[in-house]
């Protein structure tokens, strides 16, 4: 039989359906990071229970189970001491002369344009380990960043 008169099915015509990709490394989250992981899942169980369209119920269902995968890996980060740059530390710094504040948070927390930076960004890892007053290199420029206060992220 030619081609041109067999049936496909329309599942051969649509584009394929990933997994959402888990961050590699350890799933750090702070104690608001836990918090906003276990509401994203509690958020999607309940969109899942009322939702009746078949494509929407399988997106729903791929990120419930990225964030399923979250909650299950999330390991909550000790409070640091805030004597030197880690993870779950709010830190002030000037960057090219500019003062900003960073907190220092797991992947799924960032949202740099709040000043929440995951501990995995090129600018955290060039300023984790420094203390008050160290300079960093970062960007090319030897001493980009200058290190101006650190204590831990206020709960």
């Amino acid at each position: 039989m030619s081609v041109a008169f067999r049936r496909e099915s329309d599942e051969e015509h649509k584009e394929p359906k990933f997994e959402l990709p888990i961050p590699s490394g350890p799933n750090l989250v702070t104690a608001r990071g836990l918090i906003l992981i276990d509401e994203k899942v509690m958020a999607l169980e309940a969109e899942i229970a009322i939702q009746t369209e078949e494509a929407l119920l399988e997106a729903l269902k791929r990120d419930l189970r990225y964030w399923h995968t979250r909650q299950t890996t999330a390991k909550l980060a000790p409070t640091p001491t805030g004597t030197s740059v880690a993870f779950g530390t709010r830190v002030e710094i000037r960057l090219k002369g500019a003062a900003r504040t960073l907190d220092i948070v797991g992947s799924d927390e960032a949202e740099p344009g709040s000043g929440r930076v995951a501990f995995t960004a090129p600018l955290a890892r060039a300023i984790l380990g420094a203390e008050i007053g160290d300079y960093c290199e970062f960007g090319g420029n030897q001493d980009a960043i200058e290190i101006v206060a650190i204590a831990a992220i206020p709960a």
